[in-house]
């Protein structure tokens, strides 16, 4: 689960079982996104909550990083054994209008902002994987170990 979390507004998006693609799967507003969260894991399986953290060119925390800590701390201590990740987020609502202007949305609808934090989360939900994915094939490649992926880490084991 990959959540762009803003002041106002988290987009949260999901990915299928064997995690090859990025879903949206709705907007909420972030002062119901613990609550939400906690909802959807009682019915859904979630190895890993992806989180955006919004960084500044310099790659420094950005202004917005004072209001999405607290709710980043408050899911951390809620869920003390789930793998929970800050995932660079910039540039991810640009390409979400991008992509939507790919997909050819009438202005009113690239307007949607709601529509945009959800595809936003899709983008970092779908980059984050893809990160894995190229960093497990870069560490395979170079040695004779398994990349071995658990819900808190990911292992390193012999690889015959």
């Amino acid at each position: 689960m990959a959540i762009d979390l803003g002041r106002k507004r988290c987009g949260i998006a999901v990915t299928d079982p064997l995690q090859i693609i990025a879903n949206g799967l709705t907007t909420i507003s972030s002062a119901q996104l613990v609550d939400f969260v906690m909802n959807y894991l009682q019915s859904e399986e979630v190895e890993t909550l992806v989180i955006g953290e919004p960084k500044d060119m310099k790659n420094n925390p950005s202004d917005c990083s004072k209001y999405i800590d607290p709710i980043v701390n408050r899911l951390k201590k809620l869920l003390p054994n789930m793998n929970i990740v800050r995932y660079d987020e910039r540039f991810t609502s640009v390409m979400a209008h991008q992509t939507m202007l790919d997909a050819g949305l009438k202005k009113s609808k690239r307007q949607d902002k709601e529509l945009v934090d959800t595809i936003a989360a899709t983008i970092i939900l779908q980059s984050y994987m893809e990160s894995i994915r190229v960093r497990s094939e870069e560490l395979g490649a170079r040695s004779n170990f398994a990349i071995l992926h658990t819900p808190n880490s990911t292992l390193l084991t012999p690889h015959s």
